[in-house]
């Protein structure tokens, strides 16, 4: 059996090494390490692509989700809402701004935030909220934007995971996860169904006005050069990076259909198993299953992730600590409402191998260990 990996980036390349090599010697040949054509050909293409009028790319995700902040003009203490089951760097960089984290539980099917739970944390303090994609999957947002327009409040998508997907209204109206908020972030981090062979991010909204804030920060706080209107920081998406995206950006549709193709087949295999659960889908999302999570039952995880590794399958627990008992949130996060839902996620789920290269071979080894741990 082929060596099982969570993310196979090297038979992806593999697939399109003429294009990406052809497309980083010209960076070299052009020496535009910086700030190059190709990030502004990136961020046009990816603008197109998701139908949003400005896409500003930066360093990285984290980067993405501080920059947004900042372009709000929070003040310090100022509150945030957003789900206490995320990868640390949504609550992080609202830390790092001295606003405060309002964690939230989120829906036991899903992973995502719990519509219900917001509007019970919303104080007169609370200025924004950060729905988080998980693992590939939109949250509610027509019910998360009727909240916000109620308590004229914003919304910042964190959609590291999920670019690519859809969200479906109840009208049928369909948009692209990242252009539904009035900002929205994303990462390029290599394991993401757009990543680069580096670190980077970019920044999406159709306001005018939040465009040209995320830019000066981005740059700084500069609009023209050594002339610095605001505080700003430094985040810029390297111009190779740029160049590896704008190649990987032409095949994103294909790399999330066959995320969807190996979640299927999984699906169909595992979905009978008494100790395992499969993901569940939302009928607003497409999913395109970033991460392929298990819910494993009755306490036999640790077991089960064992027993993959004595097979050499790798398996991954996102996330084993949710963000409320986290040394650096104990004391600055507030938690308004029970996280019942997360404890309970935080001890069951295992996320197994997902990627553009699945095959049924490798599927099938893999479910064929998880039903035997079942028996």
């Amino acid at each position: 059996m082929k060596n099982i990996m969570m993310v196979d980036l090297k038979t992806q390349y593999d697939k399109i090494k003429t294009e990406i090599d052809a497309q980083i010697h010209e960076v070299i040949d052009s020496t535009n390490f910086i700030n190059g054509r190709k990030v502004d050909i990136f961020a046009d293409n990816l603008a197109k692509y998701l139908k949003v009028k400005h896409a500003i790319p930066c360093a990285n995700g984290t980067d993405a989700l501080q920059i947004a902040l900042m372009s709000l003009d929070l003040k310090p203490y100022d509150e945030v809402i957003l789900p206490a089951f995320t990868y640390v760097a949504t609550a992080e960089a609202v830390a790092l701004l001295k606003l405060t984290p309002v964690l939230v539980d989120v829906d036991y099917k899903t992973f995502n935030i719990k519509v219900q739970d917001i509007e019970k944390a919303i104080t007169d303090k609370t200025r924004a909220i950060v729905p988080v994609h998980l693992f590939g999957q939109a949250a509610d947002m027509e019910k998360i934007m009727l909240i916000a327009n109620k308590h004229k409040l914003y919304v910042i998508e964190d959609n590291a995971q999920a670019i690519g997907a859809n969200y479906t209204f109840e009208d049928d109206t369909i948009k692209k996860l990242g252009t539904i908020g009035h900002i929205a972030c994303t990462s390029f981090f290599p394991s993401k169904n757009l990543g680069c062979f580096g670190d980077g991010g970019a920044i999406f909204t159709n306001n005018d006005i939040l465009a040209k804030n995320i830019k000066m920060i981005a740059n700084h706080g500069q609009a023209e050069k050594y002339y610095h209107q605001i505080i700003g920081c430094n985040s810029r998406l390297d111009t190779i990076q740029a160049a590896v995206l704008n190649v990987k950006l032409k095949y994103l549709d294909y790399y999330c259909e066959a995320r969807q193709r190996a979640a299927e087949y999984y699906n169909k295999n595992l979905k009978d198993l008494e100790h395992i659960e499969i993901p569940y889908k939302a009928a607003f999302t497409n999913h395109v299953f970033h991460q392929y999570t298990l819910k494993v039952k009755y306490g036999l995880r640790e077991f089960l992730k064992n027993h993959l590794k004595i097979h050499n399958i790798p398996s991954m627990i996102y996330y084993p600590l949710p963000l409320n008992k986290q040394n650096a949130f104990k004391d600055i996060a507030k938690t308004p409402t029970s996280l019942e839902n997360t404890h309970l996620l935080c001890d069951e789920v295992l996320s197994i191998p997902m990627h553009t290269e699945m095959t049924t071979e490798i599927q099938d080894f893999i479910i064929d260990k998880i039903k035997n741990f079942n028996n």
